[in-house]
C-alpha cells in the first residue's frame, strides 16, 4: 500500500471516528436540554442548542486557526 493511500485512509478513519464522537455528544447535549427545558419547549430548546453550539464551534475554529498560524510561523522561523 502506498504512503499516500495509507495517509488518506487514516484521515478518513479519523474523520469517521470524529463524526461518531460528535453524534454521541450531540445526543447527550440534546438529552440534557430536554431535561432542562422539558418536552413542551422542544423547538425552543433545539434552537437554543443550535445557537450555543454554533457560537462554540465558531470560537473553537477561530482559536484553532490562530494556533495553526502560530505553529506555521514558528516552523518557518526555525528553518
Amino acid at each position: 500500500m502506498s504512503r499516500e493511500v495509507l495517509e488518506k485512509t487514516l484521515q478518513l478513519a479519523t474523520a469517521a471516528f470524529g463524526l461518531v464522537a460528535a453524534l454521541a455528544w450531540n445526543d447527550a447535549i440534546q438529552t440534557l436540554f430536554t431535561q432542562i427545558f422539558g418536552d413542551a419547549a422542544d423547538v425552543m430548546a433545539k434552537f437554543l442548542y443550535a445557537i450555543i453550539i454554533t457560537v462554540i464551534v465558531v470560537f473553537a475554529t477561530i482559536r484553532l486557526a490562530r494556533l495553526q498560524e502560530r505553529v506555521v510561523r514558528e516552523e518557518e522561523s526555525e528553518t
